[in-house]
């Protein structure tokens, strides 16, 4: 994958986050996922563009890290909004839980 690929996947990414979130129910459990939702699945795409502006090599594999650490925990919320089934939209949920999974690949 060449780097402009990720940098557009993690955009992308990003935004069909952004797009579940505002159908999550005003509820306690909604007001929660959306919350960790919203802060895991976005960062991926700031860490990778820090990445390429890396200092240095330690540096450029720290943001690396921490990009795939938070596509992790964002893997594991939508693990939850699929098994909850709050929304009616789990062809969405499962399409971002592919791609979550191949970003992690």
């Amino acid at each position: 994958m060449r780097k402009f690929d990720l940098a557009d996947r993690l955009t992308g990414f990003s935004v069909m986050i952004i797009d579940i979130v505002e159908l999550l129910p005003d509820t306690r459990i909604g007001n929660h996922l959306a919350n960790q939702l919203l802060r895991s699945g976005t960062s991926p795409a700031s860490n990778y563009g820090e990445a390429l502006a890396a200092e240095s090599r330690r540096d450029f594999i720290h943001k690396m890290l921490i990009a795939l650490k938070e596509l992790r925990e964002t893997y594991g919320w939508l693990q939850v909004l699929d098994r909850k089934k709050l929304i009616d939209a789990q062809e969405r949920v499962t399409t971002l839980l592919d791609e979550c999974n191949q970003l992690l690949a």
